[in-house]
């Protein structure tokens, strides 16, 4: 079975090591000494200022719109992860779709205007695979509108626009380090913003609220995360450059070898440091998508519809969004992780050409 991802693993005796820190300590959450440095190594190796670990990029959608007082719409992408809408359901808001952009499958900010009504307080949009959102753009009609901006970076981890990381864009950025992504702690994910308020308003919900023992400051939750995920995190920051060549490296195996196939990739050729997160391709139909889907998985390969349906098709959701809904029917993941190998690459490709030429 070759599957969709497959988790980096370090070498054991790198993470057996900071295990035994861990041992000697006694010390294994509420904020210890490895969670503080891994969001210390994490702002070296991202050049970001302020950032906070947490336990899962939901959680950190849930904190940024909970630490903006966020009510009422909250504009959004129908294509990305469920998480990025039922975490604006979750907090009492109402997802207001807007189609994408069909090259980037980004969210189309020229289209962003025209979805704003006196409920509008904020724009939520996914840098999708890792491709950035028209950030500029969307911060001039947030500025002119009075609108906060938070960004789902959950594929985006190391991507930077104008020389600067993609998390230091919008209020609030998020990011997921699920064991599927580039990077990863297991389980986990981190919040970004530039402002020292908002980074002490995330603080105290990550921790119940506690302000000391016996003080409380506000509403919280218990997002914070453990010695165990963040010795993974610091065991696998370190590789972190040979995972991102050697994923850029097999994406370009993929394309040569399917280079007859009649497919579409979305643009990705102007992005600084593209940390090729997934492998998608765009097929002409539904039905050549289907097709080549079911021969791969009658072969023992697994492949994946990332985002299919489209979130604004969901039973709890609705809005019009045609490009994104004829989109999600025709964009396939291929298989891409650090121990992909080329002959099993080779097989893939062969076989999607095999099922075209049928």
């Amino acid at each position: 079975m070759i599957p969709v991802t497959k988790p980096f693993l370090p070498p054991r005796e790198d993470y057996n090591r900071f295990l035994d820190g861990i041992w000697d300590r006694n010390w294994l959450t509420n904020n210890g000494p490895l969670v503080n440095e891994l969001e210390l190594q994490l702002k070296e190796h991202l050049g970001v200022n302020h950032l906070l670990f947490v336990s899962s990029g939901t959680i950190a959608l849930q904190l940024a719109i909970k630490a903006l007082a966020l009510q009422g719409e909250i504009i959004t992408t129908p294509f990305s992860y469920v998480a990025t809408t039922t975490s604006i359901l979750w907090e009492g808001c109402k997802p207001v779709f807007v189609d994408i952009l069909p090259d980037k499958l980004t969210i189309n900010p020229d289209l962003i205007e025209a979805a704003i009504t006196e409920h509008s307080t904020a724009i939520l949009a996914t840098h999708v695979y890792g491709i950035p959102c028209e950030v500029e753009k969307i911060q001039k009609i947030a500025d002119k509108h009075g609108l906060k901006v938070i960004y789902d970076a959950a594929h985006a981890f190391g991507v930077k626009v104008n020389g600067k990381s993609i998390f230091e864009f919008g209020d609030i950025s998020t990011c997921s380090f699920h064991a599927t992504k580039i990077f990863h702690t297991i389980e986990g994910g981190a919040v970004f913003t530039k402002d020292p308020e908002l980074l002490k308003r995330m603080a105290y919900l990550r921790n119940f609220g506690h302000d000391g023992y016996e003080k409380f400051n506000g509403i919280g939750i218990n997002a914070k995360n453990s010695e165990f995920h963040a010795a993974m995190g610091l065991s696998v920051l370190p590789y972190i450059e040979d995972i991102q060549k050697k994923k850029n490296s097999q994406a370009d195996y993929y394309k040569d070898y399917l280079q007859g196939l009649h497919i579409e990739y979305p643009s990705t050729d102007h992005i600084e440091n593209y940390n090729q997160a997934y492998f998608p391709i765009i097929f002409s139909s539904e039905e050549n998508l289907l097709k080549s889907m079911s021969y791969l998985e009658d072969q023992a390969i697994a492949c994946r519809r990332y985002f299919y349906p489209g979130l604004n098709q969901l039973e709890y959701t609705t809005g019009n969004c045609p490009l994104s809904d004829q989109l999600a029917k025709r964009v396939l993941c291929l298989p891409l992780y650090h121990t992909l190998t080329k002959e099993e690459q080779s097989m893939i490709a062969r076989f999607l050409l095999r099922v075209q030429n049928n």
